[in-house]
């Protein structure tokens, strides 16, 4: 324990030390009329600021390309190969599935109670049923369970303990093991409910090696045996850290989760764990670079977004359906006037899509709108709504849900059309100065700084009401802007955990097998995959992710990664070879301190290092032992910790 605490107040202290080196971690604001960049310098910029940081080798290949042509590449992203990140995400087939589909092969717990209630049958196909059974009969044991314990005064303590699940029988386990993979998996299938429930309670940590070679779709269905929602969420988080970790179309996965992040959605709702795979996929990925209405509409219309900000529920207080009022032979009966209706009111008017489209999708907090406004456009939206959320179905109109009559937002009247007044009210918005300003300000804080020049918004801006919403010629203007390319930009902008994840897994040249433990980190980090509750999102600011703690947790992330401790993941064993074969530990450092920042390293920062070098407590053993090969990881892992890598 001494020495675990002793360790720990030395990371601690090398942490302040490495922080206090540049005197603040936090988001530099650049001085005013700087010199501008030397080419090298913008290879690096362009880097760190449109990918998720520089490989090895990258600077010297965006340095032969030419950095313009390279930015040019990266605004075009159909144009590159991207066919070595697709293999990887073979290994993912919910990755290709509709919502309906994701439903339908991992059934949602509403659908499973629906089949217990005989509201729904089991499906023909043998491995769904599988998976179907299983989860019926937890969901049949968790019943009778609680009816054992009604009533019970010692019910909360009894549910609070789970029970003991027995093991599958040795000689049943070890026939399993000895057999193929595909084999093994037909064996599985062919067994009883009870039997594949207490294989899985078996295998407990070890499904991912009975797995091993098995083809995804098989691996998938085992997964899914023992939870599977679990399968959908996982797989979709995988890809989305694979991406950004070995797409070659970098600014197109910045700019996805810049604008997942603009439109957030939050993974742990309801429907929400099925729906965002389509939402991602279909919707903001494919207008990354697109027109903004078009974004706008898209995200309006998602299932993920509507059941997020639960507009599906919404209801117009003076709708048929909110007075009762049915159907006739499939049409509509005549409405009355809404002042004379008395009939009991159904549902309610929802405003949280209204609100929100208005305060973060488009105007801003500022924009000059009023909550009489955020009322007119919860109206304009009732009606837009979805089709059995809970199995993967899609955006609906729905007229006897919409509210009658004219609506007044932003001073703009919106005759009575149905559907098309929200696809009006969209474009009103779309094209409004204050939306134009708003989205500007959002990209130039993303890639510029947390407080970027107001005369470059203002140039965005005029492009973005000029191009019509085009986000590629707003991204264009911003790139050829000189406040983009001022010195005092060069890593002046914090790292996200996730960009600083992902970074030192580029850099490190790492060969990510399994990504969830990098996942579990960036829980650790306080910024989970697709788990942004409020509809905010995850900030971009220096202010919300700089603290001591913040800073010890990425130091032992780095320690860990570089030392071969992190699960899954591989670091690039050749370039540490060739630091290896230095003559002693400043070498390395020197040699590593090119390969991460390019000789991009403060005075302060190298001493801090250095003089680490000689401290026995760190790891066992001196960092600059004559009489041993440098310890390289643990050089690797402090300068992934340092200010200079920790910006971009």
């Amino acid at each position: 324990m001494r020495i675990r605490l002793r360790r720990t107040s030395l990371l601690v202290s090398i942490v302040a030390a490495l922080a206090l080196a540049t005197s603040a971690l936090g988001n530099r604001k650049p001085p005013e009329n700087v010199p501008q960049m030397a080419e090298q310098k913008r290879a690096v910029h362009a880097l760190n600021r449109l990918t998720f940081g520089p490989r090895p080798g990258d600077v010297d290949r965006v340095m032969a390309v030419g950095v313009d042509r390279w930015i040019q590449q990266q605004l075009h992203p159909d144009k590159i190969d991207d066919s070595a990140l697709d293999m990887r995400l073979t290994l993912y087939p919910t990755l290709r599935m509709s919502s309906r589909e994701l439903a339908e092969n991992f059934p949602p717990q509403p659908l499973i109670k629906a089949i217990a209630q005989g509201k729904e049958s089991f499906p023909s196909d043998r491995v769904k049923r599988a998976i179907y059974e299983a989860q019926l009969d937890r969901y049949e044991e968790k019943q009778e369970r609680k009816q054992e314990v009604q009533g019970d005064a010692k019910a909360d303590s009894i549910t609070s303990i789970p029970p003991q699940s027995p093991a599958l029988p040795d000689d049943q386990m070890t026939s399993l093991w000895s057999m193929e993979p595909n084999p093994r998996f037909q064996a599985v299938l062919a067994m009883s409910g009870q039997q594949r429930e207490l294989l899985i309670s078996s295998l407990k940590n070890q499904l991912h090696e009975f797995t091993d070679g098995m083809t995804p779709r098989q691996r998938e269905t085992m997964e899914a045996l023992r939870n599977p929602q679990q399968v959908v969420t996982e797989e979709l988080v995988d890809s989305k850290l694979l991406r950004a970790i070995y797409s070659e179309r970098q600014l197109q996965e910045v700019m996805t989760d810049f604008w997942f992040n603009h439109f957030n959605v939050f993974i742990g709702k309801g429907a929400d764990r099925y729906l965002l795979t389509s939402y991602e996929r279909d919707v903001i990925r494919p207008h990354a670079f697109g027109k903004f209405e078009d974004l706008l509409v898209a995200t309006a219309q998602s299932p993920a977004m509507l059941f997020y900000l639960d507009n599906w529920l919404s209801v117009g207080p003076n709708s048929d359906v909110a007075n009762g009022i049915p159907k006739r032979n499939g049409r509509f009966p005549q409405r009355n006037p809404p002042a004379v209706r008395t009939n009991k009111k159904r549902g309610g008017l929802n405003e949280n899509y209204g609100r929100e489209l208005l305060e973060l999708h488009t105007l801003g907090v500022n924009g000059g709108y009023t909550q009489n406004d955020v009322t007119e456009a919860a109206r304009v939206f009732t009606g837009w709504t979805l089709k059995e959320p809970r199995q993967g179905g899609g955006f609906v109109f729905d007229e006897r849900k919409h509210e009658p009559g004219p609506k007044l937002v932003l001073g703009h009247r919106i005759k009575p059309a149905g559907e098309k007044e929200g696809l009006l009210l969209l474009h009103i918005l779309a094209h409004h100065p204050a939306t134009a300003k708003f989205i500007c300000t959002k990209i130039a804080m993303r890639f510029v700084s947390d407080d970027p020049p107001p005369d470059l918004v203002d140039r965005m801006a005029r492009t973005f009401l000029k191009k019509d919403g085009d986000i590629r010629e707003v991204l264009k203007t911003m790139l050829d802007s000189p406040q983009f390319w001022t010195d005092g930009q060069y890593r002046a902008k914090v790292k996200t955990p996730l960009e600083f994840v992902v970074s030192s897994l580029r850099a490190t040249g790492a060969d990510v097998s399994d990504p969830m433990p990098v996942s579990r980190q960036l829980q650790n980090m306080g910024m989970p995959l697709y788990g942004a509750q409020p509809p905010t999102g995850y900030s971009t600011k220096a202010e919300a992710w700089v603290n001591s703690s913040a800073l010890l947790g990425r130091m032992n992330f780095a320690l860990a990664l570089t030392a071969g401790k992190l699960k899954g993941t591989q670091v690039d064993t050749e370039r540490l070879l060739a630091a290896d074969n230095s003559a002693n530990a400043e070498q390395a450092l020197a040699l590593l301190e090119r390969m991460f920042l390019t000789d991009d390293v403060s005075k302060q920062t190298h001493d801090v290092i250095s003089a680490r070098l000689q401290d026995s407590n760190i790891s066992g053993r001196k960092l600059d032992d004559p009489a041993r090969p440098p310890n390289v990881g643990m050089i690797e892992g402090l300068l992934l910790g340092s200010p200079e890598f920790q910006r971009r």
